[in-house]
């Protein structure tokens, strides 16, 4: 395999699995208050209270909340639906570096960037919406995590263009008549 090919097949699976991890994040924006009685069974039945209460007592917490807006309010739940939707939409633009990496290097490194702003978002909006620090550190993980594959598609892509361009393809043979 030659080192063209070898870095599109490791940008490409480095994308793939980017852009997995963005649609389960996203899909499971869509069923919150479902996850959210299923997560704190779970939890209740592998005893997570008596071990970690502060954590058992915020998910319980949530679900009430979630359980009184689907009942009350369900619309201000297609806010998260919208959230959902932005993450499906963002994984399709990174077909683009999928198909044509070093063209489209720009979706990878705007993909870094909103990486990046997952911290100061979670650190300002956190606490005006009375989120507690660890879930918060908790969601700016995300970001943390997001940019390692990200920045390892950007290095490889790098690499890519620095191979220079392939030869072109053939030109289609005309046909004289």
């Amino acid at each position: 395999m030659s080192d063209r090919a070898a870095l599109l097949k490791g940008i490409r699976v480095w994308l793939a699995l980017f852009v997995v991890c963005l649609v389960l994040s996203g899909a499971t924006a869509f069923p919150l208050v479902h996850e959210l009685h299923w997560t704190e069974s779970a939890l209740r039945a592998l005893s997570v209270p008596d071990h970690l209460p502060g954590l058992m007592s915020w998910i319980s917490r949530v679900r009430d909340g979630l359980d009184a807006v689907d009942a009350e309010y369900p619309f201000v739940l297609y806010g998260t639906d919208w959230l959902a939707f932005a993450h499906l939409v963002i994984a399709v633009a990174f077909y683009g570096p999928y198909r044509d990496p070093v063209r489209n290097i720009w979706v990878v490194e705007f993909g870094m960037i909103a990486c990046a702003g997952i911290i100061p978002l979670a650190l300002i909006c956190g606490p005006v919406r009375g989120i507690p620090f660890w879930w918060s550190v908790i969601d700016m993980s995300f970001g943390v995590v997001g940019v390692v594959p990200l920045y390892v598609v950007r290095k490889k892509t790098k690499r890519l263009e620095a191979l220079g361009m392939p030869s072109a393809p053939p030109a289609a043979a005309t046909v004289s008549g």
